[in-house]
């Protein structure tokens, strides 16, 4: 490759580059630096305090509370969403009729706005016109209170987990198209039983793609916010709290931007390393093909 040819991969890697400095680089280091300062009500005057706002973090009980459901929500995504696409895709995927009623049925979810959804829930959980009492009064069951403390993280879960399934299931898919019928078919001419070929074929080919999901998965259960906050604003009593919805709460009702930094770069080291571990779980050569 000759000078003028590199010349012309910076010029097109220019724009990219540039983009991703000015949104995602420089942010994220005014972050970092954000979180080693005292800034309140977003005014012109920070003063740096060291790792006071990291020792605060340390001691907030509901940082604690924030944190446990914010690693049940990513368990969650890893187990139900990712894992429920993929025993999703593998049970579809010798259907012959109805493939795409299916495949259109499952992904639908995602193209409703978080915002609905979450609004659809509220109402479903609600005492007074709830359709979950609504239905316990048709059967004479006594009315009750669906998002308690100890009920909130879960109930508010399920409409998060239920919108990304048809997601990974496209994916999953996706890729199972991808493996050549050579295999498959070798593999029924010794006899290989249904799920001797999907432990042994189809989800070892899939490893890749069974790690890029996983690394979806956990990104996506950390920016998790809209239905939460429409469905419990992080309540009752903080019980439903999620990182991102403390540090919102911190930044735009607290006004102390610099401990909401604080709380962005624990997620973001959170989501770095948990991606990680998972993907050295997957990707270790441990399957026999």
């Amino acid at each position: 490759m000759n000078f003028k040819d590199k010349r012309y991969i910076v010029l097109f890697l220019a724009p990219t580059v540039i983009l991703l400095f000015a949104f995602l680089l420089y942010p994220l280091l005014q972050s970092v630096y954000y979180s080693f300062t005292d800034w309140y009500n977003f005014s012109n005057e920070k003063t740096f305090i060291g790792l006071d706002n990291y020792k605060q973090l340390i001691e907030d009980p509901v940082v604690g509370i924030a944190l446990r459901n914010t690693l049940i929500l990513t368990l969650g995504a890893i187990v139900l969403q990712a894992g429920g696409g993929l025993a999703l895709a593998l049970l579809t995927d010798s259907v012959k009729r109805g493939f795409k009623f299916f495949r259109t049925v499952f992904f639908f979810p995602i193209v409703i706005s978080g915002t609905a959804i979450g609004l659809m829930f509220s109402i479903i959980y609600n005492y007074d016109y709830g359709l979950l009492n609504a239905i316990m009064r048709t059967f004479g069951i006594p009315e009750q209170v669906w998002l308690t403390e100890n009920s909130s993280i879960y109930l508010v879960l399920i409409p998060i987990l239920w919108q990304y399934v048809g997601f990974y299931f496209v994916i999953f898919l996706t890729g199972m198209s991808k493996i050549p019928e050579d295999i498959y078919e070798s593999a029924q001419l010794d006899g290989i039983t249904g799920l001797q070929k999907a432990f042994k074929i189809t989800i070892p080919l899939l490893r890749d793609v069974i790690a890029s999901c996983l690394t979806l998965a956990t990104a996506g259960a950390l920016k998790v916010f809209d239905v939460v906050y429409i469905v419990t604003k992080g309540g009752p009593m903080n019980s439903s709290e999620l990182l991102s919805t403390y540090m919102y709460d911190k930044a735009f009702n607290g006004q102390n931007v610099g401990y909401a930094s604080t709380i962005v770069i624990t997620m973001m080291l959170l989501g770095v390393m948990i991606t990680v571990l998972l993907n050295k779980a997957v990707k270790k050569d441990t399957i026999s093909y």
